[in-house]
């Protein structure tokens, strides 16, 4: 049986995606996953490392050497996990899926040449552009990643449409786009209650996000309607991302039918939220991925057997109106949104709940495993 080897430089118990790669892999192949955290199991084995812990000088050094474009030996620093090539060393990988841009030194370092595919969650050049410091330290150097080892890969793949065309524009590439959707879920949608209409959002909150619209959305709706934001806070969150829920608390408290509910495993978001009747994500594009999202929770959504209510992010839209399965506002605004839920009947999110029934059926895990295999089978041969 051939051995693939998994990277990622996150806790697999947070990362959905990463954990529905496994998945895909792990019956067909002898699979290692290298990586935060997880649970353990039966089908591949998990080798847990350490995040890097960066002192104030090391935090010093490293921007020395990205500022000066040393960045091989910043890319050391910051990821200092090249011990687990030597552990790891007698395993001849025949495949390494590399995920996120900055694992892809640690997969060329491997002994064997074995082939590399690397899954791009984000555009990496572009990835926090909206914030200077990022672009300062940081987009050189996932220009650099991306200029020195894309070429050399065996495969790519990536979460959406503009992600891998711009990738293809910049890196001659050409990635296949593997969705982060969820499971199928074979459920009714739940029951759509007269002159009650119960939205919910759930996901990471960061400022940048700015989840304040969807509170803003709600003083512009009747008393139909409930929100329901379920919160995530990452482990790594800064003491202004702390703040800034705290700010949210706040916000939320001035209208009795906002609630904050705690999050639950990302395994059990789908059954939680199924009680619902509309998701909500309205996320402006202040960079270049947040305009070409195509996240988890609206693949949730619809094996929630959701309704959808979105602002105009275009792969979201194209989805929601393929199917459609809810509405997309006409600008980035809390007014645009609330205008569009306002008019809403009962009859309209029972249809949007019995078309997200189809979507669910092409659109989920299952589908993208098949394209994934053939991909590796391919590569392989």
């Amino acid at each position: 049986m051939k051995k693939i080897l998994v990277i990622v430089l996150s806790n697999l118990k947070h990362d959905a995606r990463v954990r529905r790669q496994i998945m895909a892999i792990q019956n067909h192949y002898k699979t290692t996953v290298v990586c935060f955290g997880g649970d353990p199991s039966d089908h591949y084995e998990l080798i847990i490392i350490k995040p890097t812990k960066l002192t104030v000088v090391r935090k010093i050094i490293t921007s020395i050497f990205l500022l000066l474009k040393f960045h091989t030996i910043a890319h050391k620093i910051l990821h200092n996990y090249y011990y687990i090539i030597k552990s790891l060393s007698d395993r001849n990988f025949d495949l390494i899926i590399a995920n996120d841009v900055e694992t892809l030194p640690l997969a060329f370092a491997f002994p064997g040449n074995p082939k590399v595919i690397f899954d791009a969650h984000e555009y990496a050049p572009r990835h926090f552009e909206d914030k200077k410091m990022w672009r300062v330290f940081f987009q050189d150097f996932n220009t650099w990643l991306c200029k020195k080892y894309i070429p050399l890969t065996a495969g790519m793949m990536t979460v959406g449409k503009g992600l891998a065309r711009e990738y293809e524009k910049n890196f001659q590439v050409h990635p296949t786009v593997i969705t982060n959707a969820n499971n199928y879920y074979d459920i009714e949608p739940s029951e759509v209650k007269e002159n009650q209409i119960r939205l919910i959002h759930h996901g990471i909150a960061t400022p940048s996000r700015k989840l304040e619209l969807m509170i803003d959305v709600m003083s512009l709706l009747d008393e139909r309607f409930t929100l329901d934001l379920m919160l995530l806070m990452p482990g790594f969150a800064s003491k202004n991302t702390r703040e800034y829920i705290d700010q949210l608390r706040v916000k939320a408290k001035h209208d009795p039918r906002i609630t904050i509910v705690p999050p639950v495993k990302s395994t059990e978001v789908v059954t939680t939220i199924y009680k619902y009747d509309i998701g909500i994500f309205l996320l402006p594009p202040v960079n270049f991925n947040y305009e070409n999202t195509l996240p988890n929770k609206l693949f949730d959504f619809i094996q929630a057997r959701l309704g959808v209510a979105i602002g105009p992010t275009p792969e979201m839209a194209e989805i929601v109106q393929k199917y459609n399965i809810g509405v997309v506002s006409d600008q980035f605004t809390a007014q645009s949104l609330a205008n569009k839920l306002a008019s809403l009947t009962q009859n309209d999110i029972k249809s949007f709940k019995k078309n997200s029934s189809i979507a669910a059926k092409a659109l989920n895990a299952e589908v993208n495993a098949k394209n994934i295999n053939e991909m590796i089978s391919r590569i392989l041969v």
